[in-house]
């Protein structure tokens, strides 16, 4: 008997039994998972959501964190990315200050605060003053 039994399965054959079927373990959708050496790095697709908007920008001023620098912050608008960017650039050319778009709010520069107001108000925005 000089055959060659390369696996379990030529085994088995060799004896008149069946041989055993093992499934493959599917991988678990698994969020944590970031390489697998299938495939190698996995990136993971990260959905961003809009937080809705309940009607009304909110505007108020901020100091903290800033070395005393004031800025206004804009929150609630309720837009895209892409929208926000636009927005900010509108308000940060309209005021003639910096400012950025950070997370869903826009920092503009400087206390401008009823420049802004009006800026919001064409675009449609209800507007209303929080904080001090």
């Amino acid at each position: 008997m000089k055959n060659n039994l390369s696996s379990l399965s030529d085994l088995a054959a060799a004896f008149g039994k069946a041989p055993i079927e093992q499934d493959k373990p599917t991988p678990a959708s698994d969020d944590s998972l970031v390489y697998s050496t299938d495939s190698g790095r996995i990136s993971q697709q990260k959905e961003k959501s809009i937080t809705p908007s309940d009607g009304f920008a909110r505007v108020r001023r901020e100091t903290k964190g800033r070395k005393g620098k004031g800025v206004v912050i804009i929150s609630g608008l309720g837009l895209d990315n892409k929208a926000l960017k636009e927005l900010a650039k509108k308000l940060k050319k309209t005021c003639g200050s910096g400012g950025s778009v950070v997370d869903e709010t826009i920092e503009v520069q400087g206390d401008k605060r009823d420049v802004i107001q009006q800026v919001l108000e064409k675009a449609g925005f209800k507007v209303k003053f929080t904080g001090g």
